[in-house]
């Protein structure tokens, strides 16, 4: 499988968009490649305008599986299972809190790339292309800082490309999908750690009404309140963000 750099994704993606507004108007000039003295190519705004587009339709996959947001929706689910309440807190407070909560955690990624990327762009001294490999940078170093060696050589071995020594090399169609089964990895560990003092005490309350003889009554009505009682007494939600947080070098 040959290597396939995601940036001439998009770059193909908006040229399709512009070749479906030729037709519709045909005096507008929608794609324009100009070279520079210094060897670099330079596209027309209609272009860089469609490309932002298509760019920004990606928004929610980069958000989800090129972020910390995936590690911080899933450790919140599997707590909330754990406590016993399925449906509290909702998936829209859950989706809510990891948005938030990955925003914070993803500040520092964001601050390099609106002063190496989006603000240079913006002023119009760097070209889209170039801004898109600015912005690449502080991504790349995030997720590499996650993922584990293991899931990298694994992807790097699945798209056919050569052995890299410097994994900052790598193009972003191995570094995402070995970041985010890394992800699923280390979401899973923290959740299942979450879950032993819930499952101590459904083992407990089981035990004891056995031995009381009410083997009719469902364990899981007495433990919830004991559950709850106990996350609230620890200061829970305090210790799981932190821990989130802390995961990420925060």
């Amino acid at each position: 499988m040959k290597n396939i750099n995601i940036k001439n994704i998009l770059i193909s993606l908006a040229i399709i968009f512009i070749s479906s507004n030729i037709t519709a108007s045909p005096n507008l000039e929608a794609l324009t490649l100009t070279n520079n003295a210094n060897g670099t190519q330079t596209y027309s705004v209609t272009f860089q305008v469609l490309a932002m587009m298509t760019l920004i339709s990606f928004v929610p996959a980069v958000i989800m599986m090129m972020t910390s947001f995936t590690r911080i929706f899933i450790v919140l689910a599997i707590l909330r299972q754990a406590i016993g309440l399925p449906q509290a807190p909702t998936n829209k407070i859950i989706i809510g809190i990891a948005i938030f909560l990955s925003i914070f955690i993803m500040m520092p990624v964001i601050n390099q790339i609106n002063e190496k990327a989006l603000t240079p762009f913006l002023d119009e001294k760097i070209e889209f292309t170039e801004a898109l490999d600015k912005a690449k940078e502080p991504l790349s170093n995030f997720m590499l800082n996650q993922v584990r060696t293991n899931d990298l050589a694994l992807f790097q071995k699945l798209s056919g490309t050569e052995k890299i020594t410097n994994p900052k090399d790598l193009s972003l169609s191995v570094i995402i999908p070995a970041f985010v089964t890394s992800e699923l990895k280390t979401s899973f560990q923290i959740g299942f750690i979450l879950y032993i003092p819930f499952l101590i005490i459904d083992l407990v309350i089981a035990s004891v009404l056995m031995a009381m003889g009410m083997m009719m009554l469902s364990p899981v009505i007495i433990s919830l309140p004991f559950k709850i009682m106990l996350f609230v007494l620890v200061d829970g939600w305090t210790l799981v963000i932190g821990t989130l947080a802390n995961s990420f070098g925060i």
